[in-house]
């Protein structure tokens, strides 16, 4: 959408600023950008409308050949006897990751927590444990030293989502943008959602 958003808008300058969901908040109250896109955070704060954007889980990742790819059906046991790398806290779902294990009574070894899923890929690479990424992040064409291990979801669906702030005057063409991300987002739904009718009594 960034390729279409471009081309159809070439003079308006679009800045990508990757950031905490936290920070993402700010940024969003502030005035100092006009969409958030999150999975944590945004769906909790008043001041914001957010809309869901796509669901998605998270996979697991190991080096190539390693001994967990003949395990079927693969389960949190058996991750657990492992290091593992993943998700910073509050980053990509962490959260429901940490749930997850508590909620089957396990205490995972989590040996390197990261902000960014290319790190957590190059580390896996590299030996120092398995992975723990978001589905999306995993292009077998490109991650030639790494796995994604068969099996089923072990940490649930998460919904990612896309928040204005209240009130925020948005030009055109960001209406455009978020339609682009989302045909279901047009003009006129996202305004009714920021700027709903007068509760009457």
């Amino acid at each position: 959408m960034v390729t279409a958003f471009k081309q159809a808008y070439p003079r308006v300058h679009l800045v990508l600023h990757q950031a905490s969901p936290d920070e993402l908040v700010r940024l969003l109250l502030d005035g100092e950008a006009d969409i958030g896109i999150a999975t944590e955070a945004v769906a909790d704060v008043p001041d914001l409308v957010s809309f869901p954007y796509y669901s998605w889980h998270h996979t697991v990742i190991a080096p190539n050949d390693h001994p967990l790819q003949q395990v079927q059906p693969l389960t949190l046991e058996a991750l657990s006897d492992y290091p593992l790398v993943t998700y910073h806290q509050g980053f990509t779902g962490r959260a429901q990751i940490d749930r997850s294990f508590a909620e089957a009574g396990l205490s995972p070894d989590i040996v390197m927590a990261a902000l960014d899923a290319d790190v957590i890929k190059t580390y896996v690479e590299l030996g120092m444990g398995i992975g723990i990424v978001a589905n999306m992040a995993v292009d077998p064409a490109r991650d030639q030293g790494i796995t994604e291990l068969p099996g089923p979801a072990l940490f649930g669906s998460q919904t990612t989502r896309l928040a204005i702030r209240r009130g925020h005057y948005l030009r055109s063409y960001a209406y455009r943008f978020i339609e682009l991300c989302s045909s279901a987002l047009d003009e006129d739904t996202v305004r009714r959602a920021l700027s709903p009718a007068p509760v009457h009594d």
